[in-house]
């Protein structure tokens, strides 16, 4: 199985050395790339084409949401995890419009950025519980998105509750006992419906229409 390819993005060098040092240690993640502000970013998420980006919000330039969206745009398949501070959570819910998958604080446990970092090169949408509870302010504002024009179906509608739960794909196939192409299937489908680009769009989307309630 081929490493998973990094590219850091972040203004502060004591930052990158750490995230440098971390992802040297673990031997399925390789660093291809550094950034310093957004705009090197965009650059360097071009050239280098990562599989995930470590983005921080606030850079000089370009910031971090204006760097997603232009990343996001150039290639959809390049996932993004949001590395932030308690500074910048007005930041966070413009990033997962933007297209961001994953959100960790800075000072999360290296453990926990390893996991997150194979969670979003697997599709999967961590969001740090703190994160997550400052989010459902947000929750309360009306959705601009369009409605969906082809309902779910009551399946769906289960695996959307459990995607918001947070479980895999494969967790998700264990608890329904149907495979997890099925419930890929299920997953993509639902994101067409729904009109959200990735699960972590569809986690609000579901604790917002009431679907689902976040245990924290």
């Amino acid at each position: 199985m081929d490493a998973i390819r990094i590219l850091i993005a972040d203004d502060h060098a004591i930052v990158r050395e750490g995230l440098r040092t971390l992802i040297g240690s673990e031997p399925g993640i390789e660093l291809v790339g550094e950034a310093a502000d957004g705009e090197e970013a965009v650059q360097k998420a071009r050239t280098l084409q990562p599989d995930v980006v470590l983005m921080d919000l606030v850079m000089p330039r370009k910031d971090g949401l204006e760097a997603i969206r232009e990343i996001k745009r150039e290639n959809p398949e390049i996932r993004i995890l949001v590395l932030t501070s308690f500074a910048e959570e007005e930041k966070v819910f413009p990033a997962i419009k933007t297209g961001a998958q994953g959100y960790l604080l800075k000072d999360s446990l290296p453990e926990e950025l390893l996991k997150a970092i194979y969670d979003v090169h697997d599709g999967e949408a961590p969001i740090h519980p703190t994160i997550a509870l400052k989010l459902i302010r947000e929750l309360k504002e009306p959705s601009d998105l369009p409605p969906a024009e082809d309902p779910l179906t009551e399946r769906e509608l289960t695996v959307l509750k459990l995607v918001a739960q947070g479980l895999t794909n494969q967790e998700i196939a264990d608890r329904l006992m149907i495979s997890e192409w099925t419930v890929r299937t299920h997953v993509s489908n639902i994101l067409d419906k729904i009109h959200v680009a990735n699960r972590t769009q569809a986690t609000l989307y579901a604790l917002r229409e009431g679907l689902a309630e976040l245990n924290p």
